[in-house]
């Protein structure tokens, strides 16, 4: 299948990670998002020393606001203490996903996501795993613009 997406089939190990999850209203995300990062200062893990990875639990469009749940990651490589943020340690399942290169902001994640689920997928011949979609963010704002936002969407495959 030749597409505007390419999809690469890949093998990823297990990533031990810090999450806190957002539950609720998406407009307030960036209120999660500021306490993660606050966390993440606090303990020495900038994004440029430590992976960052976003779980999509549901899909906004179809999800009523009360029910949104997303998870924001960064990898760790030891437990994660108690803290006021409410940031637990967690794992993100290694085994066989679809990888697909984003650029671009919101805009072009949410087409990539649909892409890569409604079409791509059925035409495959792949099954989705039991793990949610996600991406792990290599480059993102404040340090470049939206636009040039880049992240690996993965979508884990049975």
């Amino acid at each position: 299948m030749v597409s505007a997406y390419p999809v690469e089939i890949v093998i990823t190990t297990p990533v031990a990670v810090a999450v806190l999850e957002h539950h609720g209203d998406p407009a307030l995300l960036p209120d999660t998002i500021g306490r993660f990062i606050g966390w993440r200062r606090a303990v020495g893990l900038p994004p440029a020393v430590s992976a960052t990875y976003t779980v999509f639990r549901c899909d906004p469009a179809v999800t009523p606001p009360q029910a949104f749940r997303l998870d924001l990651c960064c990898a760790v490589a030891g437990e994660v203490a108690p803290n006021p943020q409410g940031v637990r340690g967690g794992q993100i399942p290694g085994g066989r996903r679809a990888r697909l290169r984003v650029t671009g902001g919101d805009a072009a994640l949410e087409a990539a996501a649909l892409f890569l689920i409604r079409d791509w997928l059925p035409a495959s011949g792949e099954t989705a795993g039991d793990f949610p979609l996600y991406c792990q963010r290599l480059r993102f704002p404040p340090e470049v613009p939206e636009a040039q936002t880049e992240l690996d969407l993965y979508l884990p495959l049975r």
